[in-house]
C-alpha cells in the first residue's frame, strides 16, 4: 500500500518515511501542502499523513480539499497542536484520527494499520442500507424516504451505520468515537453529542420521541427495533 506524508521538517519527515518503509509501505514524502495536492493527485496513496503547520497550505486545507473532491481516502493528522478545538477542526473536516506530536513508531504504525483497516472494511458495505424510513447511499452521502432527499456527511454516514447494524442495543459513547473517529483517547468531546443533534433535524426525528436515535443517559445512542 502507498502512504502519502506531508511534514515540513526533514528529520521529522524522513524518520515517518523510513518507519513505514520498514513496514513494506511504499512512502511518498513531501514538504508542503501544494506538493501534498500534487502527490495525492499523482500517485493515488491508501492513506495520507498531513502535518498541520506547513508552508504554503496547511494540513486542514489540504484535507478540505481532498474531501472536495469526494475521495474518501483516509486522512491522518500528525501534529503537534493539542489544543481540543484542533483535534475538533481536524475530525470536523473528515480526518479519520488525530496523533499528537512526540509520538513513537509503534503508535503511529498501529494508528495507520488501524485506519487502513477501517477503509477496507468500508469498501465491502453494501450501496445501501435502511434506516427506519430512510434509504441510505454511503457512497453518494445521501438518504431518501418517500417525501425528500438529504446530503449526510461522511461521519453521520459512519454513525448510522454503527447504529443500524447494532440495531436495539445501546452503543456507548466509546464505540461511536472509536469506530467512527478512529480514535480512542476522546471521550469527553462534545462532537458526537453535536453531530447526533445535527442528525436527528435532518432525519426528522424528534429527541423527545426517540423514533430513531434513542438517547441512553450516561451510557451512548440506540437505534430502537
Amino acid at each position: 500500500m502507498k502512504i502519502l506524508v506531508a511534514e515540513d521538517d526533514p528529520v521529522t519527515r524522513e524518520s515517518i518515511v523510513s518507519s513505514l518503509e520498514r513496514e513494506g509501505f511504499s512512502v511518498v514524502g513531501v514538504a508542503d501542502g501544494n506538493l501534498a495536492l500534487q502527490a495525492f493527485a499523482a500517485e493515488n496513496p491508501d492513506l495520507v499523513c498531513l502535518d498541520i503547520m506547513m508552508p504554503e497550505r496547511d494540513g486542514f486545507s489540504v484535507c478540505r480539499e481532498i474531501r472536495g473532491q469526494g475521495s474518501g481516502v483516509p486522512i491522518v493528522f500528525l501534529s503537534a497542536k493539542n489544543e481540543e478545538i484542533d483535534v475538533v477542526v481536524g475530525l470536523e473536516l473528515g480526518a479519520d484520527d488525530f496523533i499528537r506530536k512526540p509520538f513513537g513508531k509503534r503508535e503511529l504504525i498501529a494508528r495507520i494499520r488501524g485506519a487502513l483497516r477501517r477503509a477496507q472494511g468500508k469498501s465491502v458495505e453494501k450501496t445501501s442500507f435502511s434506516f427506519g424510513s430512510w434509504e441510505v447511499f454511503p457512497k453518494e452521502l445521501r438518504a431518501t424516504d418517500s417525501e425528500q432527499e438529504i446530503e449526510l456527511t461522511p461521519r453521520e454516514i459512519a454513525i448510522l451505520e454503527l447504529l443500524q447494524r447494532r440495531v436495539g442495543e445501546v452503543v456507548s459513547r466509546d464505540d461511536l468515537l472509536n469506530e467512527c473517529w478512529g480514535i480512542d483517547y476522546y471521550p469527553e468531546s462534545r462532537t458526537l453529542d453535536q453531530h447526533i443533534s445535527k442528525l436527528r433535524k435532518k432525519l426528522k426525528d424528534d429527541p423527545e420521541a426517540a423514533v430513531l436515535i434513542e438517547t441512553i443517559r450516561g451510557v451512548g445512542y440506540r437505534f430502537p427495533r
